[in-house]
């Protein structure tokens, strides 16, 4: 598994979204890599100091946070018609879990990108 993060400049603590290693090559063949770019960035993480690349979610005149949300509002709508295509009738828990793993996971990030506590993004 690996992770894409999402750090606050306040206190609290990171969102840490784990996605499986086909997803990640997915998502990084689409247009979800072009999106902001990586900046070191000193941020604190449990008392810490660390410095991470990071995509600030706020910059840019149209933010990085409205592009990665037109973004995965897109890409969910298209992965809800695959689904919706893929799933048939009756499908097994197996089937049906196996069909909604990506949807459940752009959802997830899309959760924490419109979270205005969240300034900053990590793929990792």
């Amino acid at each position: 598994m690996l992770d894409i993060a999402f750090y606050s400049d306040r206190t609290g603590q990171p969102c840490y979204i784990s996605v499986a290693k086909d997803f990640l090559l997915w998502l990084a063949k689409s247009d979800f890599i072009e999106i902001g770019s990586d900046q070191i960035t000193e941020i604190e993480i449990d008392g810490e100091s660390a410095q991470l690349p990071l995509v600030k979610l706020g910059q840019g005149k149209i933010s990085n946070r409205q592009r990665f949300r037109d973004f995965f509002l897109e890409t969910i709508r298209q992965e809800s018609d695959r689904v919706l295509t893929c799933s048939g009738d009756s499908p097994s828990k197996e089937e049906y879990q196996t069909v909604t793993y990506r949807l459940k996971k752009l959802l997830e990030i899309l959760r924490c990108i419109e979270d205005e506590n969240y300034l900053y993004l990590q793929r990792i």
